[in-house]
């Protein structure tokens, strides 16, 4: 440790820190532009030169080293008249349009323009002029002129999102920040570079011109769209969201968002929001109120029951509804003598079921800080583009990062080894590492494994779980959605054990873990895809949409056409064609709740905005069709008094839900041989853009690169037999559908694999997630 003195008072710091970290120690402010403690330092806008003893002249804070005994002065004359100095160069150029800038009044610039900035000019030549750019529909550049070339924006993309996007053309008053050569910026977290920017250069274009900073109210609130839980700022306005910013949360999201946290809000305020109950009949919709709605809902369930027994009754919810709601729907189908209720809609596999309660396995942090790190079946970057953020830096500074997949995709990390098999070999993958890793540390093979033989690539994912000090193996989405889950989770534990690795979940969406601590999943009745696979009378659907969320859609629809009732919750308007009775709920954004994140943190949030129209909260909505049904336990009076009965405490943050999570299962591990790899089989991607009903009508999101249409993505050899181009049109078939798609050739795909996106409109037609799939000419 190092002592040094600012401004007469004495700080003790770690060696190699900078005068700047030393004053954000004490809660000294040192006006600066672009130094930033997530970012390397740069030293380029010089606003932080401080007086230092014994230095002949000034020096920059962010980028002047401690030494023991230094003596630094902030607000010394020199300081001063240095950093007033700067202050006039940097307004030079600047323009005089604080009235129409969007970042008035959160400007960095204006705010320290006040206390160093002269009240008048010396220079009358003539202002630089910089030619607007397009970088795509989230970030406006049209007001460059603004620019004082901190490259915040630049570092942001070579450090945190890995890839650079944004750079620096030219030299002095000649120096712009521009994109690739007409490129848009297609980065999952490029909306950080707008509050990264201190001026009005990058501002939010789906946000520009619509209000001023101090006519918003700022309300907390957490994320629903992935399994992190990233803390939010939401800015209201008349009712109405405004603007997402990112509440900073070291151990969660720490100071940033992904894209889609910070734009989907505009999903809210969609032009398909449900604002009124409604109900169809002789297939005509029309609204109704709540009431005669609920007396319609609750009678039709009463009849169904009597005439068919409880278990033709299916609930089924998204797995980014609340605690609260998903314990309430859960308390109404076991109300009504039913056990068929499941938020896994996208999983196939449940031979699990009963025996874990799958999680992260470990904190966030611990992820982030693990120097040897096994993924095994995950898009990552696009699942989770915050905690891929965190391996990312991690992989910077020397950890070991594998994957096992059926893609090659560009994760922007650099990996140590990468494992590209088809789906169907990925239990045959893990079994090569389970022998390498036994073989390495000399223990016996696993019973049944001793046919197989480990490849090299087995190998060096085998050594990189054996060396290092912090490991981590965790299954993606793509795991957990595997028809195989239940073994792929064997094999994945048994490595984990004998490796001293921690073992989890990177889980799919902002309550997946919650819904098991709700208990909204069958003990003995049907799960998710039995539910479809044996229609029942009655689908009770909860924010869910089945053709989207669903592991299968073609079966989904087919069992929900054939229903005698179906009753949709949800803040949209859709399933028109199935549904009998449409009952507006509110999203995340008008209602209280609780969303437990991958680390099994329990997060609690209120609402920001009331309710639209006719919308309710959809736990008091199930808590009123409970008193209708006339079940017990439905009189509670607030959102805090269910979440106070699941975790045991009112404040959600004080509960610790670690001693009901549990990722280790007694599962045999089986063995298996990589197949010939003959027949065509599916690997589904849930594009970043389609994962939720909000997301899908968030409209600026669509018009991002990572929103097109999905194409079907095939390899080199496949294309060589089907006798197809890149951009030509095949027939993709599975089940009783088919679609057609554009092609697109991807040489690190296997032989036999097609890539076709879930949740997308043009391929719900299709089946099931993974599986066979033919593929032809169009």
């Amino acid at each position: 440790m190092v002592e040094i003195e600012i401004d007469g008072k004495k700080v003790e710091v770690q060696e190699g820190s900078m005068v700047m970290d030393a004053a954000n120690k004490l809660g000294t402010y040192i006006p600066h532009f672009c130094y930033h403690k997530k970012l390397s330092i740069a030293a380029n806008c010089r606003m932080c030169l401080v007086e230092v003893e014994k230095a002949p002249k000034p020096l920059p804070a962010c980028a002047t080293p401690v030494t023991n005994g230094m003596i630094v002065r902030t607000a010394s004359d020199k300081a001063i008249k240095a950093q007033k100095s700067v202050m006039e160069f940097l307004l030079i150029n600047h323009p005089l349009d604080c009235p129409i800038c969007d970042q008035g009044g959160e400007c960095q610039l204006q705010d320290l323009a006040v206390g160093y900035g002269p009240s008048a000019s010396r220079y009358d030549e003539e202002k630089r002029v910089v030619e607007p750019k397009d970088a795509g529909p989230l970030i406006s550049m049209r007001e460059m002129a603004r620019c004082i070339h901190c490259t915040r924006c630049v570092r942001f993309g070579q450090e945190i999102a890995g890839v650079m996007e944004f750079g620096m053309l030219n030299r002095g008053e000649h120096s712009e920040i521009t994109t690739f050569v007409g490129n848009t910026v297609d980065s999952e977290l490029s909306g950080n570079m707008i509050d990264l920017c201190p001026v009005g250069a990058l501002t939010s274009k789906p946000f520009r011109y619509s209000a001023r900073t101090w006519e918003l109210s700022r309300r907390r609130s957490v994320s629903p769209h992935d399994g992190l839980g990233a803390n939010l700022i939401v800015q209201v306005k008349s009712g109405k969201v405004m603007r997402v910013l990112p509440l900073e949360n070291e151990g969660v999201n720490e100071c940033w968002l992904s894209d889609k946290d910070r734009f989907a809000y505009e999903g809210l305020n969609s032009a398909e929001r449900l604002t009124a109950p409604m109900i169809k009949q002789d297939g005509k919709w029309i609204e109704t109120d709540w009431q005669t709605a609920l007396e319609y809902v609750a009678h039709g369930l009463k009849d169904i029951r009597k005439d068919h027994g409880a278990d033709s009754i299916a609930a089924l919810a998204a797995p980014y509804s609340t605690l609260e709601e998903l314990s309430l729907l859960q308390k109404l189908t076991r109300g009504l003598g039913s056990d068929n209720v499941d938020f896994r809609l996208r999983q196939s596999d449940f031979s699990l079921d009963g025996k874990v309660t799958p999680w992260l396995g470990m904190s966030i942090d611990e992820l982030g800080t693990a120097d040897r790190v096994f993924v095994i079946g995950s898009f990552l970057r696009k699942d989770h583009p915050l905690l891929a953020a965190r391996l990312r830096q991690s992989a910077k500074h020397g950890a070991k990062v594998s994957i096992l997949h059926a893609t090659d995709d560009d994760l922007l990390i650099s990996l140590t080894n990468r494992m590209i098999k088809a789906p169907s070999d990925w239990l045959a993958g893990l079994s090569e590492v389970v022998v390498a890793v036994a073989q390495a540390k000399g223990v016996a093979i696993p019973a049944g494994f001793e046919g197989v033989e480990a490849s090299e690539i087995a190998k060096g994912i085998a050594a990189s779980l054996l060396s290092g000090e912090r490991r981590a193996v965790v299954l993606g989405n793509a795991a957990a959605q595997h028809p195989q889950a239940s073994q792929l989770h064997a094999a994945a534990q048994w490595l984990a054990q004998n490796t001293g690795a921690s073992f989890g979940y990177l889980t799919e969406a902002a309550n997946s873990v919650g819904g098991y601590i709700a208990n909204a999943i069958p003990g003995k009745g049907a799960n998710a895809l039995q539910m479809f696979a044996q229609p029942r009378k009655a689908y009770v659907l909860l924010h869910a949409e089945p053709e989207f969320d669903c592991y299968d859609p073609q079966a989904a629809r087919a069992a929900l056409s054939k229903a005698d009732m179906v009753v949709v919750m949800s803040p949209f308007k859709h399933g028109a064609d199935y549904a009998d009775v449409l009952l507006p709920v509110a999203p995340f954004s008008e209602t209280s709740g609780t969303f437990v994140n991958c680390e099994g943190r329990a997060q609690g949030f209120n609402g920001t905005v009331k309710p639209l129209g006719e919308t309710r909260p959809a736990w008091k909505v199930l808590r009123v069709l409970g008193n209708m049904l006339e079940l017990a336990g439905f009189d509670y009076e607030t959102s805090e008094e269910i979440r106070a009965e699941i975790l045991g405490t009112k404040k959600a943050e004080e509960a610790d839900l670690k001693p009901r999570l549990n990722n280790n299962a007694h599962v045999q591990l089986q063995a298996a041989k990589a197949a010939a790899g003959t027949q065509v089989e599916r690997i589904a991607d849930v594009p970043i853009y389609f994962t939720d009903a909000i997301v899908r009508r968030a409209e600026s999101l669509q018009l991002t690169t990572a929103a097109q249409a999905p194409k079907a993505l095939i390899s080199p050899i496949l294309a060589q037999q089907l006798g197809v181009a890149e951009g030509a049109q095949v027939k993709v078939s599975q089940g009783q559908g088919s679609t057609v798609l554009a092609v697109a050739v991807d040489a690190k795909l296997p032989a036999n694999v097609v890539r076709v996106s879930a949740a997308h409109k043009s391929t719900i037609g299709l089946g099931a997630m993974f599986g066979a799939i033919s593929v032809e000419k169009a």
